[in-house]
């Protein structure tokens, strides 16, 4: 096993994983540490270490607020389960499992980037383990990135010192990994012609940053959105675009005020932990900033339009989550979104949505829809239109969930399916959940390999086959009690939202 590899910075050593055939290697920086005069800054080089660097354990998370302080909270129990864990702003870190034998296999790669809507997260969490992708011959590599105030604010001090990179430390920190790991996985018996970019939540989201950044054409091939996209189905939801650069910079000049300070300077000299807890005072939320330097507008908008890399996509989604709905409570105030925002359509969308006795809680039911099918259906139109033939595989994750709290198939529970690390939660999880997060496992598997999620199972036996989802042919893979395919066309109130919706 490879257990002592040579990065750019010096000599690295790891341990062997729970299988001794995997070595993982933990908290190898991949930048300088971004505090004093980084605070603030675009990711800097790593600086050389002597001897071995002892990657043996992960890291310190980002600055964010404690996680796990409310023990009442769905995350909570699932994986935030030591609020001690190890925090600071050096913590722009990586992890490695590999299950190379030497350092010329040239294994395909996978760059995870974890969720939590930018303000929080981080890789130590027992999800994301990636032993078990490992397996299957796969190196795999988890990112931490800066966060919340610290990954994401902006200041007109901020852009004048750096105008070509004013804004989105946090994605850059992505970026920046995503760079150190093709210019260094080779050493741990990487492709880096071959690496995979995925992410879940904001993670996916940042996947989709990163696949519109045309600066990134070449660093990656392929890419994995889980419940990432959010192209919005109804005028006025939540998912709304970017902030520019100019108002995110009057939101930093109004932070800086609120911290006590006048200058840039001053705030950097400032404790972390201090502006952490100010800026959870604040409740002022950051995140990636339309600064036509790495982000150039809505994300989903540009996907549509073909400004990204051209790459084969896997997208997917847990139907508890994500479901978008007119924000209105009575019949009049449904009737008053339909007619402001429908015009001349506005007696159709009610005729689609309403039911026999014209209840308000029936039209908003009907009227509820699925953000990321949505999208999905207006990506394959728009590919449809404009000839690019890349292939984009569709997922809907909703098996049944045990536990006490019955919480059903929730935003984010099909991690510890597609990383098969089941027997990390407390969850009485039971034989058809270990059956269906293995071939989950095996189809990421099988489409970071060669882009295409197709194969056998572990049995030999073929698992069932996924096509691309097309206009023509809307194909997705359902994971229930098992994986299933269907071809299932758009419900009226969804032809009545892509007709309207699209470009």
């Amino acid at each position: 096993m490879l257990t002592k590899v040579k990065v750019e910075n010096g000599l690295v050593e790891g341990l062997p994983a729970a299988d001794p055939r995997i070595t993982s290697f933990k908290g190898i920086p991949f930048a300088a540490p971004p505090t004093g005069e980084n605070r603030w800054r675009a990711p800097q080089p790593a600086k050389n270490w002597e001897g071995v660097l002892k990657a043996y354990k992960f890291g310190p998370i980002s600055m964010q607020h404690k996680p796990g302080e409310d023990p009442d909270n769905i995350y909570s129990r699932e994986w935030n389960v030591n609020p001690e864990i190890e925090m600071d702003e050096d913590s722009l870190h990586l992890n490695v499992w590999t299950p190379a034998k030497s350092a010329d296999e040239r294994l395909p790669v996978f760059v995870w980037y974890f969720g939590g809507g930018l303000q929080e997260g981080n890789t130590a969490e027992m999800e994301f383990d990636g032993e078990r992708i490992a397996r299957r011959g796969i190196v795999v590599v988890t990112v931490n990135y800066r966060l919340n105030v610290f990954g994401f604010l902006c200041h007109p001090e901020i852009s004048a010192e750096n105008p070509e990179a004013p804004a989105n430390f946090g994605n850059l920190d992505q970026q920046f990994a995503t760079r150190w790991v093709k210019r260094n996985i080779a050493a741990f018996g990487g492709d880096p012609e071959n690496i995979t970019i995925g992410g879940q939540s904001a993670g996916g989201g940042s996947v989709m940053s990163q696949v519109m950044c045309l600066n990134n054409e070449g660093l990656f091939q392929k890419a994995i959105v889980d419940s990432g996209v959010s192209r919005a189905a109804y005028p006025g939801s939540m998912f709304r675009p970017p902030k520019t650069l100019a108002q995110a910079e009057e939101e930093g000049v109004r932070f800086f005020e609120y911290l006590g300070v006048s200058s840039l300077a001053e705030a950097r000299a400032l404790d972390a932990f201090y502006i952490r807890d100010k800026a959870i005072e604040y409740k002022g939320r950051w995140g990636t900033v339309s600064d036509c330097k790495f982000n150039f507008g809505n994300n989903n908008e540009l996907f549509i339009e073909n400004k990204c890399i051209r790459i084969p996509m896997m997208f997917g989604h847990t139907p508890v989550e994500f479901l978008e709905r007119p924000n209105v409570n009575t019949a009049e105030e449904f009737r008053a979104f339909a007619r402001e925002n429908y015009g001349e359509y506005a007696d159709e969308f009610l005729r689609i949505c309403s039911s026999s006795n014209g209840a308000v809680t029936e039209m908003l039911y009907k009227a509820t829809s699925s953000i990321l099918e949505h999208s999905i259906r207006l990506f394959a139109r728009a590919r449809a239109k404009t000839g690019n033939d890349t292939p984009l595989y569709y997922w809907v994750f909703q098996p049944e969930i045990p536990g006490w709290d019955n919480p059903g198939a929730f935003h984010s529970s099909d991690l510890w399916f597609f990383f098969e690390t089941l027997a990390k939660c407390w969850r009485p999880f039971v034989g058809k959940h270990y059956d269906l997060a293995r071939q989950m496992c095996n189809y990421w598997a099988n489409f970071i390999r060669s882009g295409d999620p197709n194969g056998k199972d572990a049995d030999g036996s073929e698992m069932p086959f996924w096509k691309p989802f097309t206009e023509a042919e809307p194909y997705r893979m359902w994971f229930k009690d098992k994986a299933f395919p269907s071809v299932d066309p758009p419900s009226e109130l969804m032809k009545f939202l892509l007709d309207r919706n699209s470009k």
